[in-house]
Parts: structure tokens; C-alpha cells; sequence
């Protein structure tokens, strides 16, 4: 059994990427695992993998590099006796380090285990705020990789990706560097799917670090029911920008350099909508799913970002969707809620 870590900070490019490359091995008779850690998730990108045709499973608790070590054991032990693929990919928190997951990992005694290259993607937008606001994070999770990827060259200039490869050729002068778009399947997308067929590096073990500490991130998500089955997709969508536009604000008041996530998704009638944002400079991304009819609406939220509050993310977040919603006269249900380092894995049968 293969493992592929793919890492890189929130809002790298991580669950796209795995989607391809999953998709890619899948089609070449692989049979493929997915497990996905996302800090504070309830189900946003879970969501979309359900939609991408992907069976998931949640766990709840902590960190895979940190309190979720047995949970992590518990998951590879059962994919390797009851699902038995030929690759499991891991995408990590973003505030996780790679290196220290792989050596956990390594630690299991998992029968037949091997690891391809350790992945760590770069947002090549928004690279100078990265390093700006958390220089020691981001210089670790550059160290930790075997293949650095600048992810999102569609939306950065030629500019920001040459400072960023310099940037990353002084980090990490034994890393293999490419420069690709996963959104669009662009550039050295390609030759990163046939790298991730090699073995990766052996080193020896890191010091540990608290990466969550080290990552100045603040986090929270919720969870509502809609309470009506007449919300069209039109006003949904107006609610959902209205909602990110609103929060993007105030944080830029408390932070105007922010970086992280921020992530509104919506269960609306035959529609999926999910609506992210990386950082105080990026334009919102929209995604739009047709679905079969749902039971009951919700609306599920997420902000991670870096040097705010914590009090102030979770104020900001959960007053700004109830206040959004009660302006339209539209009820919400208070369903579930994490925050901090409250995590979710999703275990994944890939048939995409």
C-alpha cells in the first residue's frame, strides 16, 4: 500500500489536487483511499467529495499530527485489512506539517506500507503574505517536502511564481520544484501525477513542533439547518456572498493581511453551492454542484485565519450568518459547531 501526503497551508490547493490526482489513478485501475484532515471542518469539502462520487466517512477529534495519532492508526489499519487499496492519499490540515505525519506514520508498523514523495503546495498568489505573517510555519512545511509545488499559476503572475521558485530554491535546495494550476490541469500538472510514482526521500527524524502554535491561525465552524424548503438558488447565492463579503470585511478591519480560509456552503433544493476565500487580497472562488433533492437545507461555515482572535473569529462568523439570515425573515436551526482544533477526517472510497 502506497501512502501520497499531499500538504501546503489553508488554502493551497490540497483538495483539489488530490481530487485529479485520485481521479488519475483511479483511471489507471488503481484502487484508491482518500483521508482528508481539515482543521474545524463540518463537512464543506466532505461535501464536495460526495458530490465529485466519493463514499466519505467522518472522524472527529484532533489533529493527525498531533491528538489523532490512533484514530490515523485505527484508519490505515482498517483500509489495509477490509478495503485494501493500492494507494491512500492523506491530505493534512493546513496547519500540519508533513514530515512529522509521515514519521508518525512510519512509527504504526503498517505491513507492506511505503511512501511516494512528500507534496507541499504553494498558493504562488498570495506566497509573500504567507511568509510575511508566519515565516517559521511556512519555512518548515517548505523543509518537509520532497516536491514543492506553486500551485495556482492561473491566477498568479509570472512575477509572484519566479520570486516564489527563488524563494523555495533557498528553503529547500533538494526539493523537485514545479510550477502548475490543478484547477485547470495546467503546466507541470502532468509531471507532478508521474513524480508521485517514485519513492520518497529517507531523512532522518525532525524535532518535533506544535504546528497548530506555530501556525498563529484561529479557527471555528457551525452548522445551521435552513428552516424552509422554498430558498431558490438565486437568493442562496445572494445570501452565501453577502455572508463571505460580510465576514471578509471585518476581518480585514482586525487584519488586513489576513491569510487561511474561509468557506460558506450551502445544501440548497437540487443545488450544492460552496463559496472559499484564501486571504484578504483573493477574489472569492464559487462552486456549483446539481444534486438530487435534500431533505432539509443547511448552511455549514468555516474561518481559519491567521492572527485574529479567536473570540473575534467566532463572533464574527456566527453573528454575520444569523444576522444575514434574519434580515430575509429565514430561520436557522443551530445543528453543530467546532472550534480551534477541532478536526474531521473523511475516509474516502474514490469512484470518481
Amino acid at each position: 500500500m502506497k501512502v501520497i501526503i499531499i500538504g501546503g497551508f489553508l488554502g493551497s490547493g490540497k483538495t483539489t489536487t488530490l481530487l485529479k490526482v485520485g481521479k488519475y489513478l483511479n483511471d489507471k485501475g488503481e484502487k484508491i483511499a482518500i483521508i482528508v484532515n481539515e482543521i474545524g471542518e463540518i463537512g464543506v469539502d466532505g461535501t464536495t467529495l460526495d458530490i465529485e462520487g466519493v463514499e466519505t466517512r467522518e472522524i472527529t477529534n484532533g489533529c493527525i499530527c498531533c491528538t489523532l495519532k490512533i484514530d490515523m492508526e485505527q484508519a490505515l489499519d482498517s483500509l489495509a485489512e477490509e478495503y485494501r487499496p493500492d494507494t491512500v492519499i492523506i491530505e493534512p490540515t493546513g496547519v500540519a506539517f508533513p514530515r512529522q505525519i509521515k514519521e508518525e506514520i512510519e512509527l504504526m508498523k503498517i505491513a507492506d506500507m511505503e511512501f511516494s514523495p512528500i507534496i507541499n503546495l504553494i498558493d504562488g498568489s498570495r506566497f509573500d503574505l504567507e511568509i510575511e505573517q508566519i515565516p517559521k510555519f511556512i519555512k518548515t512545511q517548505i523543509e518537509d517536502a520532497d516536491i514543492l509545488g506553486i500551485n495556482k499559476i492561473d491566477v498568479a503572475t509570472d512575477e509572484q511564481v519566479s520570486k516564489v521558485k527563488a524563494l523555495l530554491q533557498h528553503y529547500n535546495t533538494d526539493a523537485k520544484i514545479l510550477e502548475f494550476s490543478a484547477k485547470e490541469n495546467a503546466g507541470n500538472f502532468e509531471e507532478l501525477i508521474e513524480t508521485i510514482s517514485g519513492e520518497g526521500k529517507q531523512r532522518d527524524h525532525s524535532v518535533k513542533q506544535n504546528s497548530i502554535a506555530e501556525s498563529n491561525v484561529s479557527s471555528h465552524a457551525i452548522e445551521y439547518a435552513i428552516e424552509t424548503n422554498d430558498l431558490e438558488f438565486k437568493k442562496g447565492h445572494e445570501l452565501a456572498n453577502d455572508i463571505v463579503d460580510s465576514i471578509l470585511s471585518q476581518f480585514i478591519q482586525l487584519n488586513p493581511d489576513f491569510i487561511g480560509h474561509i468557506k460558506i456552503s450551502m445544501d440548497l433544493p437540487e443545488t450544492f453551492l460552496k463559496i472559499s476565500l484564501t486571504s484578504s487580497t483573493n477574489k472569492p472562488e464559487i462552486e456549483i454542484f446539481e444534486r438530487e433533492n435534500v431533505a432539509k437545507p443547511k448552511v455549514r461555515a468555516l474561518a481559519a485565519v491567521t492572527n485574529i482572535r479567536q473570540d473575534e473569529v467566532v463572533k464574527i462568523l456566527e453573528n454575520t450568518i444569523e444576522e444575514t439570515f434574519n434580515e430575509t425573515g429565514i430561520t436557522l436551526q443551530r445543528i453543530q459547531q467546532h472550534t480551534d482544533t477541532k478536526n474531521i477526517i473523511n475516509l474516502c472510497d474514490i469512484s470518481i
